[in-house]
């Protein structure tokens, strides 16, 4: 009788089977491939970033036309720019106002949102449901509630005897409105992100965690919020980018005003290169550049001091 042995001293280990080296056409054919998104990264993103950092170092005439070659001209005025440093600053407090509570605010709902509750449902598709409606949706309707007249929020406001507030016309809370319009933007994205991360905390740990005599906030404090550290990483990097490139509801609700107040770097860029006939497209290339070096900084920062926080399974 012949049988047929499963035993694992008969498996070869894995480190002992030959690699086998892929031959010359698959090279080629994994290359081909490769070639599409190589195309339109080389289209929309690699040749815009080029034709940007060529720019910043030529002047342009009235047209928009590039005028030669000016050197470091433009990013030596931006330094001496004091205007520039107040939109930099700005921009750096916009990311403020809208990363940390959005993240804050999507924790603490999503946490409730898991609770066992009959009808929860309904409420995870309405706090998610900020993340179907575009920009423009969201600014108009933001637009209607901040109106100093007849906006639902002046009316709760007047309940109990407050004034009327220029929410979108105030230089001094103007941007805090364009950052609780982009917090409420944001929210869906995030609520849905954590939720994920929740429903993927393994049971068995719960479990082990009620046994020990964790419960309520210890058990969200202790267990569940550091489980969640990878998602709130994620969302940290990717809100802060977003945050920075901001354009669509500063463009709809205040178009930088009043005053300037709401001119963010992005805003800023778009002013110099295509608002009022401006066309200086040398100095808007400039900022651009300055940019994507802020960018590139924070979140090189993110992931070199908060990553280390960060709990991976």
């Amino acid at each position: 009788m012949t049988t047929t042995s499963t035993d694992a001293s008969t498996v070869p280990d894995a480190s002992e089977i030959p690699r086998r080296r892929p031959s010359r056409r698959g090279q080629y054919s994994s290359w081909l491939y490769l070639v599409p998104a190589l195309a339109v990264f080389a289209v929309f993103m690699f040749y815009p970033l080029a034709r940007s950092f060529v720019l910043s170092f030529q002047g342009n005439d009235i047209l928009g036309r590039p005028a030669g070659f000016v050197g470091a001209e433009h990013y030596l005025k931006l330094l001496q720019d004091s205007e520039f440093h107040a939109v930099l600053l700005r921009t750096i407090a916009f990311v403020v106002l809208t990363v940390v509570p959005v993240i804050a605010i999507s924790l603490m709902l999503s946490l409730l949102l898991h609770q066992r509750i009959r009808g929860i449902r309904f409420f995870r598709t309405a706090f998610a449901s900020p993340f179907a409606f575009s920009v423009a949706t969201a600014s108009v309707i933001f637009a209607v509630m901040f109106n100093q007249a007849t906006g639902v929020l002046n009316g709760i406001l007047g309940t109990f005897g407050i004034g009327r507030v220029g929410w979108i016309t105030d230089p001094h809370i103007a941007l805090i409105s364009i950052a609780l319009t982009t917090v409420w933007m944001q929210m869906g994205y995030n609520l849905l992100v954590l939720s994920a991360g929740l429903g993927s905390v393994p049971d068995d740990i719960i479990e082990a965690a009620r046994l020990d005599g964790a419960g309520g906030l210890r058990m969200q404090r202790s267990i569940i919020i550091p489980l969640l550290t990878p998602q709130i990483f994620f969302l940290l990097v990717t809100g802060t980018i977003n945050s920075l490139q901001s354009f669509g509801q500063i463009h709809i609700l205040t178009r930088g005003g009043p005053q300037g107040s709401t001119t963010t770097l992005v805003y800023s860029i778009y002013e110099q290169a295509f608002a009022y006939g401006n066309s200086n497209f040398g100095y808007a290339s400039a900022q651009a550049i300055v940019l994507l070096l802020v960018v590139v900084v924070i979140t090189a920062l993110q992931f070199g001091l908060v990553e280390r926080k960060v709990f991976y399974q």
